[in-house]
């Protein structure tokens, strides 16, 4: 074989697509992993705040019953959120009552860490609060 043939030979063989397919693979796989670990974040991060949403209503309106004080219904909110979420979030949680228009309301502010799945993600936090009016009036 002849030097002119071999080296045509050669670029022949570098213009088929023969051995893409493990590349294609591990480049798509790749995007695909992250894709939906992007997905399981938004969606895991959304169930954590209307879970903690829930439980400061819940909260609040214990709170605000008649036979009950503030520091109750933020009490409530903590074992609620111990219990369906995880003791993590519930270690900020905090009742006051305000006044508006003439009313008491009870006021349940709950402040916990955005849940992050893996080692990145944005470190910032849930500040929910919730509001029922007080049944003393």
């Amino acid at each position: 074989m002849t030097p002119v043939a071999a080296l045509r030979d050669r670029f022949r063989a570098l213009g088929t697509t023969r051995g893409s397919a493990v590349a294609e693979f591990a480049m798509v796989g790749s995007l695909v992993v992250l894709l939906f670990l992007a997905a399981f974040q938004v969606g895991f991060s959304l169930f954590v705040r209307n879970t903690l949403i829930g439980d400061a209503a819940e909260g609040a309106r214990y709170g605000a019953r008649a036979d009950e004080s503030p520091q109750a219904g933020a009490q409530r909110a903590r074992d609620l959120i111990g219990s369906s979420v995880s003791t993590r979030y519930a270690r900020h949680v905090t009742a006051s009552t305000e006044q508006r228009d003439g009313v008491t309301v009870i006021v349940v502010r709950v402040q916990a860490p955005l849940p992050v799945v893996g080692p990145f993600g944005p470190s910032q936090t849930l500040n929910i609060s919730a509001h029922a009016y007080e049944e003393r009036q």
